[in-house]
């Protein structure tokens, strides 16, 4: 089984558009760009120092909750991560992105049913998220392989199941180069 640094290797820090309804001053750009550059920077402590004191003054801004949740992923705290993920799920259920990033933490845990409810809620919330479709498509084969492995462990002489799982084990296996794809993060800018 993958570790959650399988899931997790790719850059947090392509760009980011929570939703074209989010408008920020030049002013909160700048703490937004500030928060990246530190983040990028493996300045974590640093960086999660800022966003707490801009949340101090805007608890529910989206953006920077966001970026606190990546914060915390990166630091390795996975359950305070899914915690602010789930939270900004609820106050703002019309952003796939958090799904994603959800359902990024839980597939790096192994819990793929919830990592697919998280995943359909993007798609729900905006079918056009590609990259939250190609997630999808990878929890569903981890989820048929999970299914095939039991299958053959509850009947070893199903000869149709060695070549399936053979299958999806292949299509689950990175290709060696640098740019292997896994589940996907949704980057910040």
């Amino acid at each position: 089984m993958p570790t959650p640094a399988f899931f997790l290797r790719h850059p947090w820090f392509a760009a980011l558009c929570l939703t074209a309804a989010l408008t920020v001053t030049a002013a909160h750009a700048d703490d937004y760009s500030d928060v990246n550059r530190l983040v990028r920077a493996g300045q974590l402590t640093e960086a999660m120092a800022k966003a707490e004191k801009y949340l101090a003054g805007k608890p529910r801004d989206p953006q920077m909750r966001f970026l606190k949740g990546v914060i915390l992923s990166e630091s390795g705290k996975t359950a305070d991560a899914i915690a602010t993920f789930t939270q900004i799920t609820e106050d703002y259920p019309e952003l796939p992105e958090p799904y994603n990033n959800l359902a990024v933490l839980y597939a790096g845990l192994s819990q793929f049913d919830k990592a697919r409810a998280a995943l359909e809620m993007a798609v729900k919330t905006n079918p056009s998220y590609a990259t939250a479709h190609e997630n999808l498509g990878d929890i569903y084969a981890r989820l048929a392989s999970q299914s095939y492995s039991k299958a053959l462990q509850l009947d070893s002489g199903n000869a149709s199941l060695p070549p399936k799982l053979a299958l999806i084990r292949q299509l689950l296996t990175p290709a060696p180069t640098p740019a292997a794809k896994s589940v996907k993060p949704t980057p910040t800018s």
